[in-house]
């Protein structure tokens, strides 16, 4: 193929992924909403793993068909980063106060554990590098406890969201009166298959990309390929934005960033040449420690409800994410792997 070709190709999965972002979103709602699920659960848990089938559909196609499992977790940090730098979009959007003001200050909960699973792997990756590793059946010993901090976290948001119930089910359920649960199933179901289909040819494209262009797979997983398979979360969070879902959004970037790290163990599960975490670039623990960084930051923003912006756009801290976005992106670019 030619470079042209290439780009063509990308840019197809980039208009493929777009245009099913939103109607996965929609039907998850109506699926959750017909079910009986909180608001916050829906944006955690159905809607999160919604936005994140193609990482999901991407890393699977990398390590098992691909074998580009650079790809896999790079499509997984950048996504991390990705999602955190969408709420400079979120921020920018609101021209009123600022989106750090407009959440609730629950979802530093799930916060807390995305920067939890975050660390865990990122420190894994550099145990590695100092010759500590532990594997057995050719699986990091690292992948049971992303399942169990994962269960943990829904766990615990879910009993949170329990116990500060909002009474917003009859208006979803009102807005949603002219669709039946089978009409979303069938619907959400169709979309799920474009997202998978485009997600499995992702990892192809991305190294033809990288050889094409003369670029480290490092830096096209970590960017190129991620902003591609979150496309689902910025228009998913921008929708929600724009009919006054603040909540939502915000549920549905984080929980994405906490699904993501499962994916990862779920990559590990069916890469066969070994740990996944134990065979990719060391420089992704920089990725990990923007995500944790910027978490930070995101954190502090919903504690300290900064007013002010920068220039009558954004925040400090929506500044503070781009910078560290930035540095992420200039260091993946300079040190990634060929």
């Amino acid at each position: 193929m030619t470079p042209a070709e290439i780009w063509l190709a990308f840019f197809a999965c980039l208009a493929l992924v777009g245009a099913a972002g939103p109607v996965l979103s929609r039907n998850g709602d109506i699926i959750a909403v017909k079910t009986g699920l909180t608001g916050g659960w829906i944006g955690l848990i159905l809607v999160a793993a919604i936005t994140s089938l193609p990482e999901l559909a991407t890393g699977l196609s990398a390590v098992t068909i691909a074998n580009a499992p650079d790809t896999a977790v790079g499509d997984v940090f950048g996504s991390c980063v990705f999602n955190l730098a969408i709420l400079i979009v979120l921020d920018f959007m609101q021209r009123g106060e600022s989106v750090y003001r407009r959440v609730r200050q629950g979802h530093i909960l799930s916060a807390g554990f995305g920067v939890v699973l975050i660390g865990f792997v990122g420190m894994n990756i550099a145990l590695h590098g100092q010759g500590m590793a532990f594997a057995a059946f050719g699986v990091g010993g690292y992948t049971p406890i992303i399942f169990l901090l994962y269960a943990l976290g829904a766990r615990a948001v879910f009993f949170y969201e329990r116990d500060h119930r909002e009474d917003a089910a009859e208006d979803a359920a009102d807005r949603y009166a002219g669709t039946t649960l089978g009409t979303a199933v069938r619907s959400y179901a169709l979309a799920s298959a474009v997202v998978v289909v485009t997600g499995t040819a992702l990892p192809f494209v991305a190294v033809a990309l990288a050889a094409a262009m003369g670029w480290q797979q490092t830096f096209v997983g970590t960017l190129l390929v991620a902003a591609v398979t979150s496309l689902p979360e910025l228009v998913v969070s921008v929708v929600a934005v724009r009919i006054g879902a603040v909540d939502m959004a915000m549920a549905n970037l984080l929980g994405s960033n906490m699904f993501n790290i499962l994916i990862l163990g779920i990559d590990d599960l069916f890469y066969r040449q070994g740990p996944i975490l134990y065979r990719v670039s060391p420089v992704h623990v920089v990725s990990a420690l923007s995500a944790v960084i910027m978490s930070g930051l995101l954190i502090a923003g919903i504690l300290y409800r900064p007013q002010r912006r920068i220039f009558q756009t954004v925040g400090w801290i929506s500044f503070g994410l781009f910078t560290m976005y930035l540095l992420n992106s200039y260091v993946i670019f300079l040190h990634g792997t060929r």
